[in-house]
């Protein structure tokens, strides 16, 4: 299995949750937020 280097970035990681919270987007859209999100960088623990 090959590694994917590439990482979303901060700015789309943040359109892709407010997609992901609001209720107007379709399914197919949310699918998009969440696999952009998916490839983000693991965040710290608190």
């Amino acid at each position: 299995m090959t590694k994917n280097s590439k990482q979303t970035s901060k700015v789309v990681a943040s359109k892709a949750s407010r997609i992901l919270r609001d209720g107007r987007y379709g399914k197919n859209s949310k699918s998009v937020a969440g696999s952009a999100l998916a490839q983000t960088k693991p965040g710290r623990k608190k």
